[in-house]
């Protein structure tokens, strides 16, 4: 394995391109697409019984975060919307509720008693 093509690689894929994307211009408009990126990676080696181990790792991780808006020599942010997370933020609230709602039905049916 050669490790500076490895360390080359992992530089590459953190770099400041995978944040911002390249320009895209129609017209007097320009539009700079931008991401959240996260990468790590480690590695190790030891002595595990009668042999020995070593790995290593590595990972880059990227979310559109949404994209700056440049018109007229004004700039606009303008945030990506996360579907995924408004569904799953809706469907905990509804749990919550709906265990909120037979907690209380519970208690007045024991009370009735």
């Amino acid at each position: 394995m050669d490790i500076m093509r490895l360390v080359q690689q992992a530089t590459d894929a953190a770099s400041i391109r995978r944040v911002f994307g390249d320009p895209i211009e129609h017209g007097d408009l320009m539009i700079i697409p931008v991401a959240k990126v996260a990468h790590g990676g480690g590695g190790g080696q030891g002595d595990v019984g009668h042999g020995e181990s070593s790995g290593a790792g590595y990972g880059v991780h990227a979310t559109a975060a949404g994209v700056f808006v440049v018109k007229d020599g004004d700039v606009r942010w303008q945030p990506a919307v996360d579907v995924n997370r408004i569904v799953l933020g809706g469907q905990a609230v509804a749990v919550v509720l709906l265990l909120t709602l037979r907690a209380i039905l519970k208690r007045r049916g024991r009370r009735k008693r």
